[in-house]
This record gives structure tokens, C-alpha cells and sequence, in this order.
């Protein structure tokens, strides 16, 4: 069974050889191949070089084009911030939509344009020609709640959410057509699975997340599903309020940050989701020892049950020891 046919089956409910292992890798494979996070965010060939170089290391089953959530809000015009070895990033206090009004006068930006989104699309086609039908390939696509929040400012769009409503719908409408024409232009390039990172989502309320965002998530998962596409919903944070929303809105992987306790998303999503995470990714993963890892991701098994990927909560952190994460990797290799 191949990388990619144990992902997939595992998503298709399917018997597998051993458990799926995908964790997020950004600064840490940069750090592996021994090249500036700067270059990596801002290089497709410098990212695909680091990802294989770190996930056939690792032994992981899939390769990520996730880099940084600047890359969209940089097409459309946003000030964003540049930096020689940490991730790029949207500078809040002079955010694009600060006028309202300016919304009206956005274009969407073109995928194959040659700016940010373009750089990913080109990501995906490298791994596709370098490992296609060996590793399952990701794509990757803000969500509607974190999208919204780059390009209004995160402060701002959690006050529009209760003084206006109306904007906020006709924000999120944009941000989810501009994405699924970025989700069209990876899966047409060799795509796999879309990843969707929602963070800002965490921040509010059950009721909002379930009113207005919700409903987004889902027309975005359905359209990348509409274009044959599989879907990894991942918000980062405390999402205990709104698992069983997450649940419903048709991803195939369910990717839960350490905060939101797999016993407890396996109850609220039901028993065939696949549930992605979630070991702590300092606390344990980076801080512990190899022995307290296999541990942790034991009980992370044991709690979300036989549909499960092992990985950590969010990315793994530049500095975690290589005993640490093997840990985290021996116990994938070692269980179904």
C-alpha cells in the first residue's frame, strides 16, 4: 500500500496496513533542508525540496504546499510583511479592507497570475511530477472566518459581526469564490486534498460560528468536493463549541488542535469521521521526551478510535527534537 492509497483509505473507510501519519511540517522541514523560512514561504522549489527532503526522512505519507496564510491577501493588494526566517505577514493595522467600500472594488485575483497563489499551484505540480501516486499531495486554502479576518482586520471583523452582518456576508461570498478558484487551479495542477485553515473561526461564539460561518465552511468543502477534490478542515485553537459544526460540514479529515480533546470530537462528530492531531505541539511533542510522546499519541489513538491520522495538534515547531517527532512517527509505522 503506497502513501497515498493508505490516505485515501482510511478517508474511504477502508482497511489500511498501519494508521496514516500527516503532520504539518513548515518551519521544521525549511529548518531540515537547511534553508531560510523566507525563501521557503516565497520559493516553490525551495518548499518542495524541503518537504521531501523532510517527510522521506520521517516517513510521512503526504507532501504540503501550506506555507504562511498571507498568500491570497497578498494577490488582492494587502501590505504584508516580509521577513528573512519566519513566516510573511499581514500587517493588522493597515489591513486592505479598512474601508469597507473597498470590497466592491476588488477583483479576484488569477491563480496561474504569476503572484503568490501562482507559486503554490506550481508547488503542486513539482510534487505531483516529482512523487504523484506515491504521497498524497495538499493543497491549501484560507477559510472564509480567517481569510475575512486578513483582509478586515481580525479586531474589526469580530465587530462586524454583530454591527454588520450584511457586510460580513458579502465579504465571506467573495472569499469563498476567490478560494474555490485557488482550490481549482491545485486540484487542476495535481491536488490531491485541499486543506482549509480556518484559525480566526476559534474566536467567536457558537452561535456566530454556526449562523454565519458555518454555512461558508460548508459551501467550500462541497465545491472542492464538486471539483474532485478531498477536504482537511484544520482551525486552530479551542473549537470544543462548534466540533459537531465541524463535523457536519462534510470534510473528510476533521484535523483538531490540542485544545479540542479527540474523546470529545469523536462524540461529536460520530463514529466514521476521520480525525486528524492532536498532541500538543510544544508541551509534549516538542518539550517531552520520546517515551512521553508514544504516550501521548497512544491516548490520542485510544480516544478518537480506528479512523485516525496521527499527528500533532497544529505544526510541528522548528525546534522539536528528531527523537521526539520519530517517536510520534514509530508509533504510526507500528499500529492500524
Amino acid at each position: 500500500m503506497t502513501s497515498r492509497e493508505r490516505v485515501f483509505a482510511m478517508m474511504d473507510c477502508r482497511p489500511v496496513d498501519r494508521l496514516p501519519l500527516m503532520p504539518i511540517t513548515m518551519m521544521f522541514a525549511a529548518d531540515q533542508a537547511g534553508v531560510k523560512y523566507g525563501e521557503y514561504a516565497r520559493d516553490h522549489r525551495v518548499m518542495v525540496e524541503a518537504q521531501l527532503h523532510t517527510g522521506r526522512k520521517f516517513g510521512f505519507d503526504y507532501v504540503s504546499a501550506i506555507s504562511d496564510p498571507a498568500r491570497e491577501a497578498a494577490d488582492l493588494g494587502a501590505e504584508i510583511g516580509y521577513y528573512d526566517d519566519q513566516p510573511p505577514a499581514i500587517i493588522e493595522d493597515k489591513a486592505l479592507l479598512a474601508d469597507k467600500a473597498m470590497l466592491g472594488r476588488l477583483d479576484y485575483p488569477d491563480p496561474l497570475g504569476g503572484g503568490r497563489l501562482h507559486d503554490r499551484v506550481k508547488a503542486i505540480a513539482l510534487f505531483k511530477e516529482r512523487v504523484g501516486g506515491e504521497l498524497l499531495i495538499e493543497g491549501w486554502v484560507e477559510g472564509p472566518c480567517a481569510e475575512a479576518a486578513d483582509l478586515r482586520g481580525i479586531n474589526t471583523l469580530m465587530l462586524d459581526f454583530h454591527d454588520d452582518p450584511a457586510f460580513v456576508d458579502e465579504l465571506m461570498t467573495f472569499v469563498i469564490e476567490m478560494e474555490l478558484r485557488f482550490a481549482r487551479a491545485q486540484i487542476d495542477a495535481g491536488a490531491d486534498l485541499i486543506g482549509i485553515g480556518d484559525a480566526a473561526a476559534s474566536l467567536v461564539g457558537p452561535k456566530i460560528y454556526n449562523e454565519i460561518v458555518h454555512p461558508f465552511e460548508c459551501k467550500l468543502v462541497a465545491g472542492i468536493h464538486a471539483m474532485g477534490a478531498r477536504v482537511r478542515l484544520h482551525i486552530c485553537g479551542n473549537t470544543k463549541r462548534m466540533l459537531a459544526g465541524m463535523g457536519r460540514t462534510g470534510a473528510d479529515i476533521i484535523d483538531l488542535d490540542y485544545l479540542s480533546p479527540l474523546a470529545m470530537g469523536r462524540e461529536a462528530t460520530g463514529p466514521d469521521q476521520v480525525l486528524l492531531g492532536n498532541l500538543e505541539p510544544v508541551g509534549v511533542l516538542r518539550d517531552g521526551t520520546a517515551e512521553s510522546v508514544t504516550a501521548a499519541i497512544a491516548a490520542c489513538h485510544r480516544d478518537a478510535g480506528a479512523r485516525y491520522i496521527v499527528s500533532a495538534g497544529c505544526e510541528v515547531c522548528r525546534d522539536t527534537p528528531e527523537a521526539n517527532l520519530r517517536a510520534l512517527c514509530d508509533y504510526a509505522f507500528t499500529h492500524q
